[in-house]
């Protein structure tokens, strides 16, 4: 039961709604390290793009889950990053760098279209056209390693500074995470059908 009836306090429900966008960069981390290249497609199975750094079902936790002991197994949720060419501008600029490539931070897709598209909600869908299901777990959230890279490829003179600036100037503009729910292959300049679902904030 209720202990008061439903009333103004109720949560808003924001209904469902439809975007469309298109890929403007498809990138993978073919190499043992975070660090992503430009490539003509991805081919991507239930556990992620094929041969990239961050495929796989399961992968081990780190500092974004304290619940967890460090290198505890779990399901990866992280199996795709996405960043928006947008951001990337406002996060060079705060950095006072020319410029932010994806591949530096490690991003599978550059995705064009989308008003702040590290504001997409965790359960967001997105269709490719060729066929390709993504699922939008969660923000991805800026951190040091992220920082360094940038740091190095865009010539900063103190790379500590730069890998420490990344994650104050980045947050909630650095991307989303994925999983891949229907498989297949993405092409840069695929359009893609984004569907956000209903929204609302729990208060008890």
């Amino acid at each position: 039961m209720f202990d008061k009836p439903p009333g103004q306090d109720e949560p808003e429900i924001l209904p469902g709604r439809k975007l469309s966008a298109t890929v403007s960069g498809t990138f993978a981390a073919t190499s043992r390290h975070f660090e992503t290249r430009a490539v003509e497609s991805l081919v991507l199975g239930f556990d992620g793009i094929e041969g990239d750094f961050h495929a796989g079902f399961t992968r081990r936790s780190g500092g974004r889950e304290p619940w967890y002991p460090r290198g505890t197994e779990m399901r990866n949720e992280r199996q795709i990053s996405i960043v928006a060419p947008d951001e990337l501008a406002v996060i060079a600029e705060r950095m006072g760098i020319d410029q932010v490539e994806p591949e530096w931070i490690g991003a599978n897709l550059l995705i064009s279209g989308i008003p702040r598209l590290s504001m997409l909600p965790a359960g967001t869908l997105l269709f490719f056209k060729r066929g390709v299901t993504l699922k939008v777990d969660a923000q991805n959230g800026p951190c040091r390693i992220a920082g360094r890279s940038i740091a190095e490829h865009a010539g900063m003179p103190d790379l500590d500074t730069g890998s420490l600036l990344f994650p104050k100037v980045a947050k909630r503009l650095r991307g989303l995470v994925a999983w891949v729910e229907k498989p297949g292959r993405i092409t840069k300049g695929e359009e893609i059908s984004v569907r956000i679902p209903q929204q609302w904030i729990y208060r008890a």
